[in-house]
């Protein structure tokens, strides 16, 4: 079994982590292909986007009271099963209605692995510690958006939309049968009472009364609205506004998570000295400057891609500081109710992100405003809520 403090338990924590990433970013090199194939237009194409967001969403308003109770590992197992199932579906579908539906199921199986992982981090750390080892965990998972687009891209080239999915199978399959022999049951006290949904709606009471757990929160919504406008709306804008290949897609996409994965880099080094909230302001405010510089970067009409690009990575970089963080402070008051609080923070940013998806879908076309406008609003919106908020957060130092 693996042990805590160690680079193998960081390491397999940020494989499951990455599930989610991966099934959102791997295929975007092949939505216009899905269109064409399936015969659907670039709004029903995005809408898998947006079910797949869903079902992340009501994935994670499950799993964690559930996890409280039945432990970790199993509930984990079960979330793995269910996600390699869909996944073989969704690469055998023949209709861009059946793709919507599975991707809601597929992403009801991916939410288990993010929500326990977070679970799992709290039920061993805490505090600045538990804010390093998600930025840790961040700066392993930040390969994920980085390399999915590209591998997609070349999957798409090779073999066409359905082999993105083919790999999934295989990927889930493996971090499964890791998890089954070597992850170690965490769950030191399990939560008393019957698993009902009275029950956890009591739970969930409990934790939104804490008024800095609802800042943080509110800081991790805007930011992860902010990237998911990009995740949803840059596949049409690249490939459409600015003429790129999927192939060439997937490398330019790949880029701009360079900021992400730097961001996380930064905070692993330097979170225990300047604790978690002045990491928290100093990402927020990159994440502004970041989502104003797309405005100007469109504002300007600036024709190369590399513009834009840019000023997404600075947003990322920004998300890399801020997020881990945020998600630390959120879930330090609750080492009893860890499960539920990470169940919480992904419900709410699943959700809001799939709102926007999809909308944002609905005006995409010949601009990249729509990502635009949004990521700089979500930027300067995290920002105002941290600003205002310093003195009902009680940051854990």
């Amino acid at each position: 079994m693996l042990r805590p403090d160690t680079f193998a338990l960081t390491l397999l924590l940020a494989l499951l982590t990455a599930l989610g990433p991966m099934s959102s970013d791997m295929y975007l090199p092949s939505l216009p292909d899905i269109g064409r194939a399936l015969h659907a237009s670039t709004g029903q194409v995005q809408l898998t986007i947006s079910t797949y967001l869903c079902g992340f969403a009501a994935g994670q308003i499950l799993y964690g009271p559930i996890s409280d109770r039945l432990g970790r590992k199993p509930v984990l197992l079960a979330a793995l099963v269910l996600f390699g199932v869909a996944s073989v579906v969704c690469a055998t579908t023949q209709s861009i209605e059946m793709l919507m539906a599975v991707r809601f199921v597929q992403a009801l199986g991916g939410a288990g692995s993010i929500v326990l992982a977070r679970a799992v981090v709290r039920d061993l750390y805490s505090g600045v510690r538990a804010g390093r080892e998600l930025s840790m965990i961040g700066s392993v998972t930040a390969f994920a958006p980085i390399m999915a687009p590209v591998i997609g891209g070349a999957l798409q080239i090779a073999f066409g939309w359905r082999a993105s999915f083919i790999l999934l199978v295989m990927f889930a399959a493996t971090s499964g049968s890791v998890a089954w022999r070597l992850l170690p049951e965490t769950l030191r006290e399990r939560t008393p009472g019957p698993l009902s949904l009275a029950a956890m709606g009591k739970l969930y009471r409990s934790v939104l009364q804490r008024r800095d757990f609802v800042a943080h929160l509110g800081i991790l919504t805007a930011t992860f609205v902010g990237l998911y406008a990009w995740v949803s709306g840059a596949s049409v804008v690249i490939q459409g506004v600015y003429g790129l290949s999927p192939l060439a897609f997937g490398a330019t996409y790949a880029v701009g998570s360079l900021g992400y994965m730097l961001g996380t880099h930064i905070a692993t080094r330097n979170v225990m000295r300047l604790g978690l909230d002045r990491t928290i302001g100093i990402g927020v405010t990159i994440e502004a400057i970041g989502g104003l510089a797309m405005v100007g970067v469109v504002t300007l009409g600036l024709v190369h891609v590399a513009w834009l690009v840019g000023a997404m990575t600075i947003y990322l970089a920004g998300m890399g500081l801020a997020g881990p963080q945020t998600m630390a402070g959120a879930l330090t008051p609750f080492p009893d109710r860890a499960g539920t609080a990470s169940s919480l923070l992904g419900f709410t940013q699943q959700s809001c992100a799939a709102v926007a998806a999809a909308a944002i879908g609905q005006y995409l076309g010949h601009s990249a405003w729509p990502v635009a406008g949004v990521v700089a609003a979500m930027g300067c919106l995290a920002f105002s809520i941290w600003a205002l908020t310093r003195r009902v957060r009680a940051i854990v130092q």
